[in-house]
């Protein structure tokens, strides 16, 4: 491989990481609070509103993103309505229709991993809690959130890597992320394991930031897991 190429390749494909970073960040975080929303029409005990939470999920877990990105961008164009409405100067607009698309979909992933983690509270912990006069509120945030947060954040990080990686699909609408930068590399030199190879070194240190960060935080909230190092030598008693 050519060296001079490979650094040259790199710095180029470094310019789309700020692009790719904003459709990762906005996405997860936005599909963050669409889950915690979700998942509490899941647990919420009414049937209409369990069923349509549930048709959500079953809908945008069932169907590729690459589709959904493209029924998105392509698609709701299609419609008059949507092009006379106010939302439309975003919709015709591919960076923000990346975003809805990825937004909608990390939502549904992430709505049954947080409420794996909520129901994997035991019951007799919020039992004892409401016993102890704590309102539904109360026990919500200090019992279900600390405790449930513990179980799901391992899987939630793995779906904050899985949507840094989804940012390479944008690339598709001509978002010039990575991805995008690295096709359009490809196409005018035709040397595609060079790039990828770049491309996939910058996924990759991305990702090692993500797991190490995940990785802290869940050595924060369960201290008690922490090894603690044995003493090297026995203190000699005092006579």
């Amino acid at each position: 491989m050519d060296i001079d190429f490979l650094g040259a390749t790199f710095v180029q494909l470094l310019r789309g990481v700020p692009l790719l970073l904003q459709l990762a960040a906005f996405s997860i975080a936005a599909g963050a609070l669409l889950a915690v929303v979700l998942a509490l029409m899941r647990l919420s005990g009414n049937s209409l509103v369990d069923a349509v939470a549930r048709g959500y999920v079953f809908v945008f877990r069932g169907t590729p993103l690459l589709v959904q990105i493209f029924l998105i961008y392509y698609g709701l164009g299609q419609f008059p309505e949507i092009r006379q409405s106010p939302a439309w100067p975003f919709l015709r607009e591919p960076y923000w229709c990346a975003m809805l698309a990825l937004t909608l979909n990390t939502a549904a992933y992430s709505s049954e991993i947080i409420r794996g983690g909520i129901l994997s509270v035991p019951f007799g912990q919020i039992e004892a809690a409401r016993a102890c006069g704590m309102s539904r509120s109360l026990v919500f945030r200090r019992i279900t959130v600390p405790q449930g947060l513990r179980v799901a954040l391992p899987a939630y990080g793995n779906e904050m890597i899985l949507m840094t990686r989804a940012t390479a699909l944008a690339s598709v609408i001509t978002l010039m992320e990575v991805t995008g930068i690295a096709s359009k590399i490809i196409s005018e030199t035709f040397r595609a394991v060079e790039v990828f190879v770049c491309a996939g070194a910058i996924y990759l240190l991305i990702n090692f930031v993500i797991s190490r960060g995940i990785a802290l935080l869940e050595r924060r909230l369960s201290p008690q897991f922490e090894v603690v190092p044995a003493p090297t030598a026995i203190p000699k008693l005092a006579r």
